[in-house]
């Protein structure tokens, strides 16, 4: 089940508020913290209390479990942080498999953007400092994944919900 799009708007607001903090805070100090990706994992609890039960939460808890096992085996290649890892198994609990799968397509895309442009000011960011780090905060990756499945599933913006009315075409007056 796609929790976005089963959310209500004010738990919608506080998990792209989350994301948004998960990124500006591995931006700022290459860390996320455990409450922000707690705050994910509880508005996804939350949304799935809200949505009423349905057989179909399994696959959310499916793609958290596939997430987290994906992340744990970058986190032992050095490849992902820890917050990063729990950030990214906790946002996808929100996302149904269709979704998840945009959700990582988008976090890989937006991961080689945010890559691309770390490379090429490491010499301004890293003044006085060890110039040769290559770390890279993924978590602004994750949250841009996140938010971008959040703007580009029309169901999360609650359009599945209202039917078109139908054209009208009135006589004009003279």
């Amino acid at each position: 089940m796609n929790l976005i799009a089963a959310a209500p708007l004010w738990l919608i607001l506080i998990f792209a508020l989350a994301m948004i903090a998960a990124a500006i805070e591995d931006a700022a100090r290459y860390r996320i913290s455990n409450l922000t990706s707690l705050v994910v994992l509880a508005g996804a609890v939350v949304a799935a209390i809200l949505a009423g039960p349905s057989w179909s939460l399994w696959q959310n808890g499916a793609v958290f479990a596939v997430l987290l096992a994906l992340g744990t085996a970058a986190f032992s290649a050095r490849l992902l942080g820890g917050g990063d890892v729990k950030l990214f198994a906790a946002a996808g609990l929100w996302f149904d498999p269709v979704s998840a799968l945009m959700f990582i397509a988008l976090v890989f895309l937006s991961g080689g953007v945010v890559a691309v442009a770390y490379l090429a000011t490491r010499q301004w960011r890293l003044r006085g400092r060890d110039k040769k780090s290559s770390r890279v905060p993924y978590g602004i990756a994750i949250a841009l994944g996140a938010l971008a499945v959040v703007v580009l599933d029309s169901r999360a913006l609650g359009h599945h919900e209202r039917p078109l009315a139908p054209l009208t075409i009135k006589p004009h007056k003279s």
